[in-house]
């Protein structure tokens, strides 16, 4: 029954073309949050899909890790969207795979493995701004907390639904802005890709 009625509530929200096409995986949080009407996710975005072979199902060539995003039952784009990424080339994937549930006055974080340590950016692309920022903190939860202002000890007690809308919430409200560079001028300025698999145990 709860999987039925959170089914709909993803059906009607920004969400939906996402699950329907295989998106939304490895969820924390994938239903309704402590808001009415707003549903949650909190796992990992494909952005490239792998060449199906017969029935084998292989994982995605390219993720947007550790993405946080929150939706509103009946709307039909999403106002908050938070991950990690390897490269910041990938904001073109990202931008793609969202498409039209992006929208002019949301507000759209990813943190970038391979932009300088000490600048942040707006990034205008697909009629949304990103916000494009370097990771320091190791996880995108812990970045946005610190971006945000929040206190970890005061969300300890919330569930990870409930840590998800008031990392929502704080986000919603974000007003600061930084440079505006281009896409373009981004590819420029991005270092090389760190290989995720380097000094890792065999």
């Amino acid at each position: 029954m709860t999987a039925t009625l959170e089914r709909k509530a993803i059906d009607d929200t920004a969400f939906a073309r996402l699950e329907q096409e295989g998106r939304l995986l490895n969820p924390l949080v994938k239903g309704p949050t402590s808001k009415p009407g707003r549903i949650g996710f909190r796992g990992e975005l494909a952005l490239r899909f792998a060449p199906k072979l017969a029935d084998e199902a292989r994982p995605p060539l390219l993720l947007c890790g550790q993405a946080m995003a929150i939706a509103t039952v009946g709307e039909k784009t999403l106002p908050f969207f938070a991950g990690y990424l390897l490269s910041f080339e990938y904001l073109k994937d990202v931008a793609e795979v969202l498409g039209d549930t992006l929208s002019a006055g949301g507000k759209y974080f990813l943190f970038c493995d391979n932009i300088d340590l000490s600048r942040k950016y707006q990034v205008p692309y697909k009629g949304a701004m990103f916000y494009v920022l370097p990771i320091l903190e190791s996880t995108v939860y812990n970045e946005m907390l610190d971006l945000l202002y929040l206190e970890k000890n005061d969300l300890k007690k919330k569930d990870t639904a409930g840590k998800l809308d008031a990392v929502a919430d704080a986000a919603l409200k974000y007003d600061i802005t930084f440079d505006t560079i281009t896409y373009a001028e981004g590819l420029e300025l991005m270092g090389p890709v760190r290989n995720p698999n380097e000094n890792r145990p065999v």
